[in-house]
């Protein structure tokens, strides 16, 4: 399995990438593989505000659906509308083409609560 250093993880199995000026969140490479065939995915609305530990959104597989918890406090910006066509995508490339949303963070984010790439992988093995 795939956990790219540059990103930061939660407990919850999605990932977070600080390097633009808006923040990309999607699930792990974890995730997608316990999911299996992910054939749906439920977005926020755009300007929904997000508090970290709360739903924000659903992805559904073959045999079942699972919550997308908020990583981080934000508001969210855009989504990846590519997704609706091809929801394969977070199977295929859950860190690249397969990102869920794109949200806009102040310091009061949450980021200090995520885990590493290191600490992440403790928490799944």
């Amino acid at each position: 399995m795939n956990f790219p250093d540059k990103l930061f993880y939660s407990k919850d199995h999605e990932w977070v990438d600080f390097s633009g000026e808006s923040v990309k969140i999607g699930i792990t490479d974890f995730a997608q593989e316990q999911l299996g065939d992910i054939v749906f995915v439920e977005f926020p609305e755009i300007g929904q505000e997000l508090s970290q530990g709360d739903p924000f959104g659903e992805v559904e597989a073959v045999k079942t659906v699972s919550d997308l918890i908020a990583p981080i406090n934000g508001i969210v910006m855009a989504i990846n509308e590519s997704l609706e066509d091809s929801p394969d995508h977070i199977n295929q490339d859950p860190y690249g083409q397969g990102w869920l949303i794109e949200v806009k963070v102040d310091d009061s984010a949450g980021k200090d609560e995520l885990l590493s790439a290191e600490a992440y992988q403790g928490i799944i093995t």
